[in-house]
């Protein structure tokens, strides 16, 4: 509803933009030349030229944070793996160290601990 209420009152904007200028003017691109175009069809174009514009630089720079998270993700992602892989090595080392403690102690306990 806010939306179409938006909408009525850019286009009433725009309405009385166009009846208050409504004069021809001439356009020149380069070299090429168009007559007898009213201003508020200038003024309206160079009005979506920009927000055209601002638009594609905005996505512009959400493209390129996006691709910037996905490369830290990413990241994320082998560094968690590598974590992973260093645990279970840690973890079979611990089991190691335990079985030949148990190996070189016959009795399975330290007679110098509490």
């Amino acid at each position: 509803m806010l939306s179409l209420i938006l909408l009525l009152i850019v286009g009433s904007l725009m309405a009385f933009l166009s009846l208050q200028n409504r004069l021809l003017v001439p356009v020149t691109f380069f070299n090429y030349t168009l007559s007898s175009i009213p201003l508020f069809y200038v003024i309206i174009g160079s009005m979506l030229l920009g927000i055209l514009l601002s638009y594609v630089i905005h996505l512009s720079h959400r493209v390129s944070s996006a691709l910037t998270i996905r490369g830290k993700n990413q990241k994320i992602k082998s560094e968690s793996l590598e974590l992973a892989e260093l645990t279970r090595k840690f973890h079979q080392l611990e089991l190691e160290n335990a079985r030949i403690k148990k190996a070189h102690d016959p009795k399975g306990y330290d007679d110098k601990s509490l």
